[in-house]
């Protein structure tokens, strides 16, 4: 099973959105909260340079970026391929 991790905050359409998606496809995820806890937000800082939003999105340790790159890789067929990766 691949390993997905979910850098958001309470309030954050675009998490909302891209775990959605995730759950469409029965994906299951861990989500850092960069709202409650500094050091995850500290970590997200570190794993994607320049990331200030939110939700940053990892799937087996590669950066897929947000929401709107998360789709993209979704239609083009580089999620499937990130997913098979494990």
């Amino acid at each position: 099973m691949a390993d997905i991790e979910i850098y958001s905050t309470a309030v954050c359409p675009y998490c909302i959105a891209a775990k959605n998606l995730l759950k469409s496809k029965g994906l299951a995820w861990r989500e850092l909260r960069i709202d409650t806890d500094p050091a995850a937000r500290a970590a997200m800082l570190e794993r994607a340079p320049g990331a200030r939003t939110v939700p940053q999105i990892f799937i087996n340790g590669t950066h897929v970026g947000g929401f709107d790159q998360l789709a993209a890789a979704d239609r083009s067929g580089k999620l499937a391929e990130l997913l098979a990766s494990a």
